[in-house]
């Protein structure tokens, strides 16, 4: 009986050859490929999940000299995160005074104001509120 015949000397050599093929194939590392491929779907998701403002949104807040900090930008788009999660469709989003009317599916500012402007502080055509 002669255990060599196939050109093995080992299980281990049988398990390296069949099993463990280093995570390359056709000299591409499988798993940077998939790292590359994984980050390419986060950086689109991210995208994908950036709020949007309406040319109408933009232009209020340009007359108004309202720029909005980093801080505040995350804490809109927690808040159109929360809004989704109930089922809301047309919310108004609270930041600090800022207030914003958003379409949650597709993501967008369609209005925004400081609060204390809206005309006698009612707010129509929302179906949910957030105070994020």
């Amino acid at each position: 009986m002669n255990h060599i015949q196939s050109g093995f000397t080992s299980i281990q050599q049988v398990t390296d050859r069949y099993l463990n093929t280093s995570n390359k194939t056709s000299g591409v590392n499988i798993s940077d490929s998939f790292a590359s491929y994984l980050q390419t779907q986060i950086d689109e998701a991210e995208k994908a999940g950036e709020v949007k403002f309406s040319k109408h949104a933009a232009k209020r807040l340009d007359d108004r000299d309202i720029i909005m900090t980093e801080e505040q930008k995350l804490r809109l788009n927690e808040g159109i995160l929360k809004a989704g999660a109930k089922g809301i469709q047309d919310s108004l989003v609270m930041v600090d005074s800022l207030a914003f009317i958003v379409n949650v599916p597709s993501n967008t500012v369609i209005t925004a104001l400081e609060s204390d402007t809206s005309e006698d502080g009612i707010f129509t055509n929302i179906d949910g509120a957030v105070i994020a």
